[in-house]
């Protein structure tokens, strides 16, 4: 495995691999690696000649109340996370190297981000989308990964490859779980015990909605009562939102059918945790999040 620091050494290796017709998978993270960046790694060694990571903390997608410099780093655990997973290269670039001066131009989403977590992050997918540009025009990846967690910036980034011609494909990854569905995440350490024991309530909640709808509701209101009303009576967590949407298009929808997501957010004490599952009723529905297919 090989760390590079530069985009001028990156972009020699990726011309080195693609001239010998490798196909590139590639995880975009900002480091501090967990189970679910691990599955993303999984899959691209699975599906690729050559897999690359990036860390990379992009200061553009951070608001003014959330803070860049404390934002969580290990370089030296991630490298050995990556090892263990077959990574080829790791791109480690600093903010230096990434933006040497202000920048002059930003790609600015106008689409699929005032809902959700979007609605109280203004700003954000547009750093993330910038950031994602550069990477990917570094790094030219036959395939991109991307979890299923975050199903809004999965949407972004579909919208991003498609308007932008990006010729890669991109990959969601679903969502990685405790045993009791929980979906896992390193904010979850932040849960009080009793907090811990009731937060399985939230995708408890999306499965009670999807077997609602298997049995053939329709009503999105109905729907997203059916999943407060459990959360609430489940657990003393603070319900951000429940909301549905088509996806990826994420718009409103007034009649369950196609494509669409249940998507939650529930604040507890010290953490906020999101949830969703995507569903399409153009096909026999089973499992979550199997069904987005780009």
């Amino acid at each position: 495995m090989r760390v590079i620091t530069t985009i001028q050494e990156m972009r020699k290796e990726i011309s080195k691999q693609k001239s010998h017709s490798k196909s590139i998978g590639f995880v975009p993270t900002m480091g501090f690696l967990h189970e679910g960046h691990l599955t993303l790694l999984k899959k691209a060694r699975i599906e690729n000649d050559i897999v690359v990571l990036s860390i990379f903390v992009n200061p553009l997608q951070f608001g003014p109340k959330e803070d860049f410099s404390t934002y969580p780093r290990d370089f030296a655990r991630d490298q050995s996370l990556a090892e263990c997973e077959g990574v080829d290269l790791i791109f480690y670039p600093s903010v230096e190297e990434m933006y040497p001066h202000k920048t002059s131009a930003r790609v600015i989403i106008q689409d699929r981000t005032d809902v959700l977590c979007g609605k109280s992050r203004p700003g954000h997918f547009d750093g993330v989308a910038t950031v994602l540009t550069k990477l990917f025009n570094i790094v030219l990846p036959t395939r991109a990964y991307f979890g299923t967690k975050d199903a809004q910036q999965v949407a972004v980034v579909e919208g991003l490859i498609s308007d932008l011609n990006f010729p890669i494909e991109l990959i969601p990854v679903e969502i990685v779980r405790e045993e009791d569905g929980l979906a896992k995440s390193s904010r979850n350490v932040n849960l009080l015990p009793e907090e811990r024991a009731k937060a399985s309530v939230l995708y408890k909640s999306l499965t009670a909605a999807k077997e609602a709808i298997d049995k053939g509701v329709r009503d999105p209101e109905a729907i997203k009562t059916l999943v407060s009303t459990m959360i609430r009576s489940e657990s003393n967590g603070k319900i951000d939102y429940v909301e549905i949407y088509s996806y990826p298009q994420l718009k409103s929808v007034e009649y369950l059918a196609d494509i669409f997501i249940i998507a939650l957010a529930v604040q507890f004490s010290r953490v906020r945790l999101i949830d969703n599952i995507i569903l399409d009723l153009g096909q026999e529905i089973g499992g979550e999040n199997e069904c987005f297919d780009t």
